[in-house]
């Protein structure tokens, strides 16, 4: 399984991204897909969480400002990140369970700041 994120980039405080994963295979397959971001000097932590169900979990520090959806057609899970803060700043990495496994892409650059 091969996942690419993309969407990344310099955005001012305030402002939106939307973050895109495509997925080589279709991810109505696997069990959950979820959004994880780290930050320079920082551990990788859990932003969102979307499952095959279709039910969605957020970290405290985003609730009400950044929503996941998916897309089974496009193979393709989204972040839209809006209220963007200079907090918000990392490299974000979308990742799959399949399973007992997970998949992991590389990451997507995203820069909040004045």
């Amino acid at each position: 399984v091969q996942l690419q994120a993309s969407g990344g980039g310099l955005v001012q405080p305030g402002g939106s991204l939307r973050l895109s994963c495509a997925a080589s295979k279709s991810i109505f397959s696997f069990n959950a897909m979820t959004w994880y971001r780290q930050a320079p000097g920082k551990q990788r932590e859990l932003v969102a969480v979307i499952t095959s169900g279709g039910s969605t979990s957020y970290a405290d520090s985003v609730k009400g400002r950044f929503t996941v959806s998916r897309d089974n057609a496009k193979n393709t899970v989204y972040l839209r990140m809006n209220g963007l803060k200079p907090e918000d700043t990392g490299v974000y990495y979308c990742n799959a369970i399949l399973s007992l496994e997970t998949y992991w892409g590389p990451g997507t650059q995203v820069t909040v700041s004045s």
